[in-house]
């Protein structure tokens, strides 16, 4: 089977198709996706021992190495890591162009979680062992199964180990790649594999927007300077004034206060007191309005918590009163594929080759960039199944790995060329 060039104008979905059945008959395609059930236990080796070492956003760099060190092994070709600790392989096409397959590599663990990492059985136990060690997993799987059969592609496969991710990382090694001339320039379509699964395609970015907010006052002893604007009480009240804000359910729309700090002992008035907010839409409208509403509840709650603490001091010494600050620390945009793209029809059709069902989802995934940017991106699992993301609890059962790894490579596949 040689590789092919890829036709300029949409395709119809059985030529699509058809394609997808010619490169599952094919004689190397075929011995790769056996491949993938003869080598579980390697996978499951892999993905424990990636799971083992603490990859914080910020703080992936002993990841990266790791995951620089199994390119290598594998024969890719041009292995290494960029300013911020993405880490790049690749497997070099006949075009100028590429595919992009990557996974995160952070975790929202702290460094110091212990990370009780076991298998029993099918299971595989502990923090991160599914979001995202399954997909980095995926990734070195695919990647193997293209060096070591041989598989065709005319477009060049760039492998990714991106770093930040989760939380606070708010996609800063997706936005680097993207904003590289050299990857922005040839990056043709970008395949993320995020997670367990096979019943999704991610093909719809949820915008989000999160803030630290922080109230600062005088301070002061709870005796002596009772009546002195308290931060911690300025804060509940914003609190309570947000939550009671009208929230759209179509468009979807979610808010979550998700971190409280202040305060340093029972008997003093804290100087400053903090928390997180998030905001979600499938509507850039409602998360703007969101945004109007936190901020105002904050501004009441500043003018109350001075007129009240007035009262309560009963005196006509003045004081300092309440202020705030509010600072961004993510913004993630949204963005919809469009339901002709390419990259969406191939993901279905390789679907329907496999006998799997899977629903389009919206989601917040390493996708997001390149889709907002109006380049053709999908995030999909990478097969098997999982729960108890983001908690110590978290599993991963290897059941059905094998649907996700077949599913990955023929996407790969068709998306680069080779199947004409």
């Amino acid at each position: 089977m040689s590789p092919a060039p890829r036709p300029s104008a949409v395709e119809p979905f059985t030529v699509i198709q058809q394609e997808i059945a010619r490169l599952a008959a094919a004689p190397e395609v075929r011995s790769a996706m056996e491949w993938f059930r003869d080598q579980e236990t390697e996978f499951a080796r892999w993905q424990l021992e990636v799971a083992r070492i603490p990859a914080p956003p910020f703080g992936e760099s002993a990841r990266a190495d790791w995951l620089a060190e199994q390119f290598r092994a594998i024969a890719l070709s041009d292995v290494h890591k960029d300013d911020i600790g993405n880490v790049f392989g690749s497997s070099p096409g006949a075009d100028g162009s590429c595919i992009s397959i990557s996974a995160h590599l952070d975790t929202v663990f702290p460094i110091n979680t212990p990370l009780n990492i076991r298998q029993q059985g099918r299971k595989l136990y502990g923090p991160g062992i599914s979001d995202n060690a399954a997909g980095v997993t995926a990734l070195l799987a695919i990647a193997a199964a293209f060096e070591n059969f041989s598989l065709p592609h005319a477009d060049s496969l760039a492998f990714i180990g991106n770093v930040g991710e989760e939380g606070e990382g708010d996609l800063r090694g997706m936005r680097h790649i993207f904003a590289d001339p050299k990857w922005k320039n040839s990056i043709r379509a970008s395949v993320v594999v995020d997670g367990a699964g096979s019943d999704t395609i991610v093909a719809e970015a949820l915008g989000s927007r999160r803030f630290e907010v922080v109230i600062r006052g005088p301070g002061g002893h709870s005796w002596s300077d009772f009546g002195a604007p308290n931060p911690i009480v300025g804060l509940a009240r914003a609190i309570h004034t947000f939550s009671e804000t009208r929230v759209s359910t179509s468009p979807k729309t979610t808010f979550n206060i998700g971190v409280i700090r202040g305060g340093t002992s029972v008997n003093s008035i804290p100087e400053s007191a903090s928390m997180r907010v998030d905001i979600r839409s499938t509507s850039g409208f409602e998360i703007e309005r969101l945004e109007m509403e936190l901020r105002r509840a904050i501004e009441q709650a500043i003018q109350e918590g001075g007129i009240r603490s007035a009262a309560k001091r009963n005196s006509s010494q003045s004081s300092p009163g309440l202020a705030s600050e509010i600072v961004t620390i993510g913004h993630r945009p949204g963005g919809e594929l469009n339901p002709n793209a390419r990259i969406l029809q191939v993901a279905r059709a390789v679907d329907a080759q496999l006998g799997n069902t899977s629903q389009i989802q919206r989601a917040s995934t390493d996708a997001n960039i390149p889709i907002s940017m109006g380049r053709e991106a999908i995030a999909i699992g990478a097969g098997g199944s999982g729960a108890g993301a983001h908690t110590l609890q978290e599993w991963f059962d290897t059941t059905g790995r094998e649907l996700g790894l077949r599913r990955i490579l023929l996407i790969v596949l068709a998306l680069a060329g080779a199947g004409k």
